[in-house]
């Protein structure tokens, strides 16, 4: 019983840790996408990005826990590194200030995790 414990715990911090990276990362792009500097190519890599994240066919369904988000947030960590030098620190700031308003509690650690592969 002390090991299904353990287990459900660590999954729930895990879902927890790709749900705030997953939405930080899409809200990063987002405001890549929207400003004025970013070029053609990276919005076209943004678009693709978010379309395979919003895509229902998915190679590995969002229903199966754990590994359901982690093809998505492969493919958008692919796209962030892709157009990195476009997330300057105005996007960054709409992000973080979109994050706070999406969610009551928020792990700055798991922000500045994906700040750091940029």
């Amino acid at each position: 019983m002390i090991k299904i414990l353990k287990v459900l715990s660590f999954v729930e911090r895990r879902l927890k840790t790709m749900g705030t990276r997953l939405v930080y990362s899409v809200l990063l792009m987002i405001y890549a996408y929207k400003a004025e500097r970013t070029p053609a190519w990276a919005r076209r890599i943004i678009l693709g990005s978010l379309a395979y994240l919003l895509s229902p066919l998915d190679s590995i369904p969002d229903l199966t826990p754990i590994f359901g988000f982690t093809d998505d947030l492969g493919v958008i960590s692919f796209g962030l590194v892709t157009i990195a030098c476009y997330i300057d620190a105005d996007v960054r700031a709409k992000a973080r200030i979109k994050i706070y308003s999406l969610f009551k509690q928020v792990d700055e650690s798991e922000l500045l995790a994906v700040d750091e592969k940029l």
